[in-house]
């Protein structure tokens, strides 16, 4: 199919790209690569496009004075994964190469992910581990939101027609962090049947002081748990397994389809959550005896 006509415009200033957003008939369009499908199916009809790349701050991306690493809303996916700075948040890394192909992730940008909010996203998920902080600029003025509240259902967020997202920090790693992120696709680039990342952070001793998971492809939105009081009794994979077994029948509710029914996830989502825990906190501990 061929998208519904629409207007196109590319504002200079930040102002003005609210400016043609108001109304709430427009739609942004920073990397296309989520946006042109939905077009072509006309699951959308904008009236008009608006293009956020000619606006100067919205190209930012670096370290932030808040001890993070920020990304502007028209910053492309593989800028941020070349990018030397990004490396003091190893899950960008980490997740990064599963984000679709290279060639997508040389036109989607990292905000525009989490702006469309599909469950199966790997940034959605990876932002909600870290608890990161989305940025979004509208008619009442800039906000921000953590990205656990951002995203509120499949496809959904607080972001309003008339808003933009016009970042994302993503906070650095610290001493004692660990981390690991996993995901099983049909190929590679495809959305996650089932995926997991986590955060495991320890005391010089060694001893576990906080540890998140978040699931993504396994609900209508990433879902994220506390999870330090699975890794007391041992942080094995074969100790964790009976733990993330009942944690995924709690976490996993999304429907069956053709490539895989609850059950099958619930199973894939056990295995990983135990690997990649285990794994995230001996990252965790091995970084602290190198300190």
């Amino acid at each position: 199919m061929k998208a519904a006509p629409f207007a196109y415009v590319r504002p200079p200033t930040l102002d003005d790209v609210l400016g043609e957003l108001a109304g709430g008939d427009g739609k942004v369009l920073a990397g296309g690569q989520s946006l042109v499908p939905v077009l072509a199916m006309r699951l959308g009809r904008p009236a008009t496009l608006v293009d956020v790349t000619a606006v100067p701050e919205l190209t930012e991306h670096g370290p932030d004075a808040r001890s993070g690493y920020r990304v502007a809303a028209a910053v492309r996916q593989r800028v941020v994964e070349h990018d030397p700075a990004a490396r003091d948040v190893p899950l960008i890394a980490m997740a990064m190469p599963f984000v679709g192909h290279r060639e997508l992730r040389s036109r989607g940008t990292v905000c525009g992910s989490l702006a469309h909010a599909d469950p199966a996203a790997e940034l959605p998920a990876v932002a909600c581990c870290l608890d990161a902080q989305v940025e979004v600029s509208g008619p009442g003025g800039a906000r921000t939101v953590p990205a656990k509240e951002f995203v509120t259902g499949a496809m959904t967020t607080t972001a309003g027609p008339e808003d933009v997202v016009t970042a994302v920090t993503f906070p650095a790693a610290r001493p004692g962090d660990g981390f690991g992120f996993a995901e099983i696709a049909r190929r590679h680039g495809d959305f996650a049947l089932a995926g997991v990342v986590c955060r495991v952070h320890v005391a010089d001793s060694g001893a576990v002081r906080s540890a998140v998971l978040t699931g993504f492809g396994i609900s209508d939105r990433a879902v994220t748990r506390d999870v330090s009081t699975l890794l007391a009794a041992g942080g094995s994979e074969e100790e964790l397994r009976p733990a993330t077994t009942e944690l995924a029948a709690e976490m996993v509710d999304t429907g069956g389809d053709t490539h895989g029914s609850t059950g099958y996830r619930r199973r894939l989502f056990a295995v990983l959550a135990a690997r990649e825990l285990s794994r995230a906190l001996r990252r965790a501990r091995e970084g602290r005896t190198t300190a």
